[in-house]
Formats: C-alpha cells, structure tokens, sequence
C-alpha cells in the first residue's frame, strides 16, 4: 500500500510500495489515460472478433459483440465503471491499432511518468506473469490520470446509460468503487473517483483520489484480501489528520 499526497508532494504511509504486484484493472487507469490523450471522443470504436474474444474466463463485460460500434465516450464509461474488458480491448485497438501496440505505447508511458518497476502487455489487466506494478509506480500513473478534467468527470460519474448494442438493450452502469456511493457505508466525503480490481491472482487492488480543504491524497492498495475499502479509508483518515495537524501546528 501506499498513501501520496499530491498537494505537498509527499509520501504519508508506504508498505511493500516497490514490490511486483498484478495490477488487476487498476490497469485501466493508464488505458483511459492514453485514450482519453489521444483519442476523439466523439469517435466510433468498432468491435474486432479479437477484443471480444481475447478474455479468460469469468472476466468482467458488456456482451459487446463483432461489429458493434460505440463511441469512444461511451466505452469510457463502459471501462472506468463497469471494467468491462472486451471494452479496454477495443478501446486499445481503435488508439493503438492492435493490443500488442497499445501496450507498447502504454510502456511508453509509464516510463515518462517516471514508473521505474512497471511493464503493461494488455489494456485491461487480465492475468499475465508480464503484467505487473507496484503501488509506488500506479500512484504516479493515478496522479496523471486524476490531473484529466474528463477523466475525473467519468470516474465520479454515478449512472451512466451505456447505449444498446447488438446483445444487449441500452443499460445503466454505476461505478464498482464503494466509497464513490453517497447511499454506501463505505462512501468517503471528498472522494473524486476511483478503480477496483480484483483477479485470483492479483487479489483486490483499489486506487482512491480524495481532496478535501485543498488537500489532494492518492491512496493505493494491491495484493488485499477483501480489506482493501478499510485499508484505504484507514490510510485516508491518517493522511488527512496528518495534513491538518501540520497546518494548524
């Protein structure tokens, strides 16, 4: 886990930060970050046989199908809320042209964002022994994602409509990460949005943007095993009396 606050520049809490983690779909970051650079959202996305198909079992998506078209707007609702993967796959070849060239691209990035323990090998962090961060690393790549006006838009979104496709009639998607939901226990005031993940390898990762009185922190958990909301909230509370008491002592 790690705690950063961007405000200040500052690390607040680390654990295990530089060690080699599955990422899961905190992944998605990064692929919303790159399309979101580099794509119209305006946009047709057409669904190849491959981004349908290229998913291991039990993975998470929307039933898109070969040939549906959605725009680039609409798959990154589909990505950030519901982690739909066939939707990350697509997303990577309308940027990259292929999957194998969006995760060149994505590598590319990480290293200019100065991730120094990172390699990317698809677009939505489905299990591969050469897909891997660390917490140190996926704060940097948050950081950048979170500093997107369109990006902080779409990840505090509540209800989306995601239109009809050819399996599946228009849907509404609300955002996986619990503590965006005001009607949610887990729900954290200040919270600018977020990303779940969850393999069998890669455990529960979750990364968290908050600010509160003008205090910006990115909490980051991976490798959890289902405490990754009271981890995070933990390592929030901490940060925020940390930050206080340094500004009022």
């Amino acid at each position: 886990a790690i705690l950063y606050d961007v405000t200040h520049d500052m690390v607040l809490f680390e654990k295990n930060a530089d060690a080699r983690m599955y990422p899961a779909s905190i992944t998605k970051l990064m692929t919303a970050l790159l399309v979101l650079e580099h794509a119209d959202l305006d946009k047709m996305v057409t669904f190849s046989k491959t981004a349908v198909t290229k998913l291991e079992s039990g993975a998470v998506t929307l039933k898109l199908a070969e040939g549906d078209q959605v725009s680039v707007r609409d798959c990154l609702y589909g990505l950030i809320l519901k982690s739909a993967n066939e939707v990350a796959n697509g997303l990577a070849e309308h940027v990259g042209g292929s999957i194998q060239g969006f995760a060149d691209l994505m590598n590319a990035k990480a290293v200019a964002l100065g991730c120094t323990n990172t390699h990317f090998v698809n677009p939505n962090g489905l299990n591969s022994s050469e897909h891997y961060s660390t917490c140190r690393d996926m704060v940097k790549i948050a950081k950048a994602a979170y500093e997107n006006k369109a990006f902080c838009e779409i990840s505090s979104t509540l209800s989306y409509t995601f239109p009809k496709t050819k399996n599946a009639d228009a849907r509404t998607l609300t955002p996986g990460h619990k503590m965006l939901n005001p009607e949610d226990a887990r729900y954290y005031p200040g919270i600018i949005g977020g990303k779940t993940g969850y393999t069998s390898l890669a455990g529960n990762t979750l990364v968290t943007c908050t600010e509160r009185d003008g205090v910006r922190l990115i909490a980051v958990v991976m490798k959890a095993k289902s405490t990754h909301y009271e981890d995070t909230k933990a390592m929030l509370d901490y940060g925020y009396a940390k930050t206080m008491a340094g500004q009022t002592g």
